[in-house]
């Protein structure tokens, strides 16, 4: 039976890549990527030819029943743009459908923002709770950070860079 391959992928430098994740990637029919042009500097750097197919955000509802479909035929592999699908990711709804419809999923690890962040960061690790992306909407972003200020636990975000100061005034304000 096909497999979902949850592939791991750097979160900057190409060189953070496992042999297993080349081998997969190399292997499988078919390639579902968040991003393609940044899937395709890490195929072409590794000379892998695999069919690639876009499934980002926007195209999820319509590419999730072809993704489904080739299943039956051949094994996929889930990438996003950096790190592990299914975490933050539009990945996430692919996955689910592949258990609901009893195909093997299959995680190949690797990089991983969340723990990689937490790991250079300097503070507690042995807890943590992950909140994702913050809202974008300020009043949201400052009633979710507010939830969570008792929190004795290090506590992970992600933000994207444009919203990264007005995000980090909001968690100055909130949490101190």
């Amino acid at each position: 039976m096909p497999v979902l391959y949850v592939v791991a992928t750097p979160i900057g430098n190409l060189e953070d890549i496992t042999l297993r994740v080349l081998r997969v990637l190399g292997e499988v029919g078919l390639i579902a990527a968040e991003d393609t042009r940044t899937a395709r500097k890490l195929l072409n750097r590794y000379n892998i030819s695999t069919r690639l197919t876009s499934y980002f955000e926007h195209n999820k509802r319509l590419k999730l029943s072809m993704l489904l479909n080739a299943l039956a035929t051949t094994d996929v592999a889930l990438i996003s743009e950096a790190g592990m699908p299914g975490i933050s990711d539009p990945g996430y709804d692919l996955i689910k459908g592949a258990i609901e419809s009893g195909y093997k999923v299959v995680p190949l690890p690797g990089s991983s923002a969340v723990v990689t962040a937490l790991a250079a960061a300097g503070m507690p690790a042995d807890q943590f709770i992950f909140l994702g992306f913050l809202p974008r909407k300020p009043g949201d972003r400052k009633r979710l950070l507010q939830s969570v200020a008792a929190e004795p636990r290090t506590i992970v975000c992600f933000e994207s860079p444009h919203r990264l100061i007005r995000a980090l005034t909001d968690i100055k304000e909130e949490l101190g």
